[in-house]
């Protein structure tokens, strides 16, 4: 079926209601455009079998709002199912010639126009037994599409909460506007009554217009749903193979209950119902700050509202995954879900997109083709090495490793057949970075797209060489450590000056560099060198470790004045996350926190100051842009990785060694949260009261850890009330920044420290 959905029914009774996966391996890269009822009869006409198939992209004709237009001809199904009845015996039902088939009530569905319902049309009893199909047809028995049908890997989609109106407005005489006070991933679900025939017409929106219609400019338009009501008594509908991003429910051709006009439809109710991927819950995170709180909520929506069956950019005007989320977004998506399934999915949709020359573009799976610019990205690309080496750390799993090494070194291969002396320079840079000039789309303004694509070649080569190692292709993992090193001093070389000790600022421009009206600010044409030293730029070579040892310093503290003489965040989709990155290992969190912990514009707060209820495209928050992307929400893995202290040891994987190790800054006074990891809940709970920290750690069975205690005086640290040197199991290794280090075991474990200063100076 593709992105759509099927039921199987025995006896009536559903037993299969499941999303299907978009990533099927050039099989059903598309949907149905209406959905068809076809039935089996099985064990004698005792049992029926419904299967209802499901809509999408099989056949987009553009009546409304579409990203591309296209037919992979009539609707097809193919089935395999096996059913064990409780006398022992089995029984295998095949997709054949001897299904029968009828038009549903479904008249029109697509995954980015929306759907439309006509109940005259439905057919009592078609999935009971005794159903008589007589008038139906047959089925006509097709060649497939070619390619290979494999398991779905991902968690399925299902409804996860559902929102009530918080408001009902009528903007226009007969239309009126339900407020759900929540940005979500969806549908509507309606109950209504009315005449037979009689439509009611549902515009979802994330935002307003000043009249208080629905907008949808910046979100894909039109999209609708419809139903048509077959006039008996109250009828409840919600659309079945489509979804989108909304806030807001436009209702036409119907009032509420105690509105009635005359003859038309009422509604009953009406309601939101937010889906996505069914990945279970991993983490947690609160905190004192109520705008930290309210940032990570904000966050997490955005994430959870993308979490499809593929990791995608918003819920409503593209739909697609974008590449560079999936591994940016990796650590604060994994810190709050469980998504190996999803992941690994996302790594054999790489293995499925790359192209013969060892290309991987920056979406998979690859339902449109972009521009060029817009399909050759490093950052994008990247995510076929990064995110099989993600899970690799995060779960253990060597085999996605295995599964994608070939795509990892044709890409690695591709981007050096695209280099100019190691430098590579072709792609989107820190995409929607600020401050944006008037008309600005997204292009990067304040760095290089040769340092951002340069950087993700080096540790894309540097990932490839690990992986060969761990895989024992020893003579691989010479020749790419090799390389990552080459391709480390040629960034050097050709991007950093050694007079002023920054990235790029003053630097002859690469020869190869993407420059256009957007980016005219990154270089002065008289001389023709660039012209600014961004929070970016510093960043990324800081955090990836491509800077020479003896210059660290120079370029931190490049990094450091800046943020403090910007106030404010300036990086982008890609330079974020390493800001974040950098300054949290050079020991200024402060920053971060300072830096974030606002509400003027730009950042997470301004956006919660302008009403947005999750994350949006923009860090100003446009209303031009998406409401609901999740890009830019690094700032979850530093809420779990350093306000909360946990992490991986990095001498080991998915967690078999802990670090715990909490940051006391700022005003917080408490912080507590968990992440459920592959071995076990690690939970972190500490408090200031007075002058005492109160540090509470949870450690999994058959791990161990090491616990980072702030004090100002390790003598005077107890552990359940006891000293903590005289505390059997827990071992002192150190003083270090302010902390004790503990060696623990498994369990769970309260310590109290005097704290002299609060917070830690410069900390």
């Amino acid at each position: 079926c593709g992105l759509g959905q099927y039921e199987l029914r025995l006896n009536g009774d559903k037993v299969g209601d499941h999303v299907m996966d978009p990533g099927w391996t050039d099989y059903a890269k598309t949907c149905l455009y209406s959905t068809y009822n076809v039935t089996k009869q099985v064990r004698g006409g005792k049992n029926c079998l419904g299967v209802m198939l499901g809509n999408g992209m099989y056949h987009e004709r553009g009546e409304r709002y579409w990203k591309f237009i296209g037919s992979y001809g009539s609707p097809k199904m193919i089935l395999c199912m096996q059913i064990d009845y409780e006398d022992g015996t089995t029984e295998r039902i095949d997709s054949d010639d001897t299904w029968r088939v009828a038009t549903g009530p479904i008249t029109l569905s697509s995954i980015y126009g929306g759907e439309d319902y006509d109940a005259r049309l439905q057919q009592p009893g078609w999935d009971r037994p005794g159903f008589d199909d007589k008038n139906w047809r047959k089925v006509t028995l097709v060649d497939g599409p070619g390619g290979r049908l494999v398991a779905q890997s991902a968690p399925p989609i299902k409804i996860i909460k559902i929102f009530g109106p918080k408001k009902v407005t009528e903007p226009k005489p007969g239309v009126f506007v339900y407020d759900l006070g929540q940005n979500l991933s969806g549908w509507p679900k309606v109950s209504v009554k009315g005449p037979a025939g009689a439509s009611v017409k549902i515009t979802p929106a994330e935002v307003l217009e000043k009249n208080g219609l629905a907008d949808q400019k910046g979100s894909g338009t039109p999209c609708y749903f419809t139903y048509t009501l077959k006039g008996k008594g109250t009828e409840t509908w919600h659309p079945q193979f489509t979804y989108y991003g909304f806030r807001y429910l436009q209702v036409e051709a119907a009032a509420p209950a105690d509105q009635a006009d005359g003859d038309k439809p009422i509604v009953l109710k009406i309601e939101g119902q937010f889906i996505r991927c069914s990945a279970a819950r991993a983490g947690t995170f609160a905190c004192s700050n109520p705008l930290m709180n309210r940032i990570y909520d904000l966050i997490d929506w955005s994430i959870g509202s993308n979490l499809q069956s593929v990791l995608t950019d918003c819920p409503h005007r593209e739909k697609l995954g974008w590449l560079e989320v999936a591994h940016l977004m990796g650590p604060s998506i994994m810190y709050n879900y469980d998504v190996s399934g999803l992941y690994a999915k996302i790594s054999h949709d790489t293995i499925d997109s790359q192209n013969p020359n060892g290309l991987v573009p920056t979406i998979a799976p690859q339902y449109v083709v972009f521009s060029k610019m817009f399909t050759e990205s490093p950052a994008w690309g990247s995510a076929a090495l990064i995110v099989p080496w993600q899970l690799y750390q995060w779960y253990g799993d060597r085999r996605v490793l295995k599964d994608c090494y070939g795509t990892m070194k044709r890409y690695v291969d591709y981007l050096g057949s695209r280099s100019q002396d190691h430098i590579v320079a072709h792609g989107l840079g820190d995409w929607y970075d600020f401050p944006s000039v008037k008309g600005h789309n997204g292009y990067a303004q304040l760095t290089p797209v040769s340092l951002v694509d340069t950087a993700m070649y080096y540790e894309d080569t540097r990932i490839l060489a690990d992986t060969a190692a761990l895989l024992g292709k020893t003579e691989d993992a010479r020749h790419y450590k090799e390389l990552a090193e080459t391709i480390r001093k040629a960034f050097n070389r050709a991007l950093f000056n050694t007079k002023t000790g920054q990235y790029v600022a003053g630097m002859p421009i690469v020869p190869n560099e993407v420059r256009n009206k957007a980016n005219e600010r990154l270089c002065d044409p008289k001389t023709n060198r660039y012209t600014l030293a961004s929070q970016t730029s510093q960043a990324i070579p800081l955090a990836l470790g491509m800077v020479e040892s003896g210059r660290v310093d120079d370029v931190f503290g490049h990094l450091v004045a800046d943020v403090g003489r910007q106030e404010h965040l300036t990086a982008g989709d890609v330079g974020h996350r390493y800001v974040l990155l950098a300054l949290a290992a050079g020991g200024r969190n402060d920053l971060v926190y300072k830096m974030h912990n606002r509400t003027n514009n730009p950042g997470y707060g301004w956006q919660l100051e302008q009403g947005l209820t999750s994350l949006g495209e923009a860090w100003d928050g446009r209303s031009v842009a998406s409401m609901n992307h999740c890009m830019l929400g690094h700032l979850q893995e530093w809420f779990h990785a350093e306000l909360l202290g946990i992490k991986c040891d990095p001498q080991t994987i998915a967690y078999k060694k802990i670090i715990i190790r909490p940051q006391v800054l700022g005003d917080l006074r408490w912080a507590r949260g968990e992440y459920d990891s592959i071995r076990g809940k690690i939970a972190v709970d500490w408090r200031i009261e007075g002058k005492t920290l109160t540090l509470k750690v949870t450690i999994p069975a058959n791990t161990s850890a090491t616990v980072h205690v702030p004090t100002s005086d390790a003598d005077k640290i107890l552990e359940s009330g006891r000293p903590a040197a005289e505390v059997e199991g827990i071992k002192l290794i150190g003083t270090t920044d302010g902390a004790a280090k503990y060696e623990v075991g498994s369990g769970c474990y309260v310590f109290r420290s005097p704290l002299s200063d609060f917070p830690p100076p410069g900390k």
